[in-house]
């Protein structure tokens, strides 16, 4: 997988990096944890033909425009159909009913902050598209946010493969930690929200 990925990196530039980092949301097995850090290896390199800034603002609208696809299948066909679909084909994508179900619950209870927030978390970040899709979620504000999060997720990728030199493989030991504490804070800030509410029932029935 990454000798293919850094050849297309290699040969393409900056269009092959758009394309991977399009592709890897359509196709979760691709990890953008293996792109990203290597074009900020690249980056950093005296003779690398990879500016930094530009590494990450394409990798981040890649991100975005990979996105869609996922988003416009959950507009069109819904829950029940890709679900369906999910546990019949789903197996050459890794991704299961089970997987858009957990991806629903997780839009309906933190709504525009999953969004921004999953687009953040390694195997939930392509997939946040579908139930925002199902959702009916606006473009301009989904567009807004997966681009805001993604920006994040790549900017911090793209850092690590740059410091950390030949040893950006090992980006993946730094990613579990990020992901609990991005969890922790959904999962906080959605506990925070129904706090508020019931407050504010509590209140009104007075």
């Amino acid at each position: 997988m990454f000798d293919w990925i850094s050849g297309i990196i290699e040969s393409g530039g900056y269009l092959g990096l758009l394309f991977l980092t399009f592709i890897e949301n359509v196709f979760p097995p691709i990890p953008s944890e293996l792109i990203m850090p290597f074009a900020g290896y690249i980056a950093g390199q005296k003779d690398g033909n990879m500016s930094f800034w530009l590494a990450v603002l394409v990798g981040t609208l890649g991100s975005t425009l990979g996105s869609l696809p996922l988003y416009y299948a959950g507009k069109t066909l819904g829950e029940k159909r890709l679900k369906e679909l999910a546990d019949k084909y789903g197996a050459w994508l890794t991704l299961s009913g089970e997987d858009i179900t957990k991806a629903k619950k997780w839009f309906d209870t933190h709504g525009w902050l999953a969004v921004f927030g999953c687009r953040m978390v390694p195997g939930v970040r392509s997939l946040i598209a579908i139930p925002a899709g199902i959702s009916q979620m606006s473009m301009t504000p989904f567009l807004l946010l997966t681009f805001a999060g993604s920006f994040l997720w790549i900017f911090f990728l793209t850092t690590l493969g740059y410091f950390l030199g030949g040893s950006f493989k090992a980006v993946d030991k730094f990613l579990g930690p990020v992901s609990y504490l991005i969890v922790g804070g959904l999962i906080a800030f959605g506990a925070f929200k129904v706090w508020k509410r019931k407050q504010r029932q509590s209140k009104k029935s007075r």
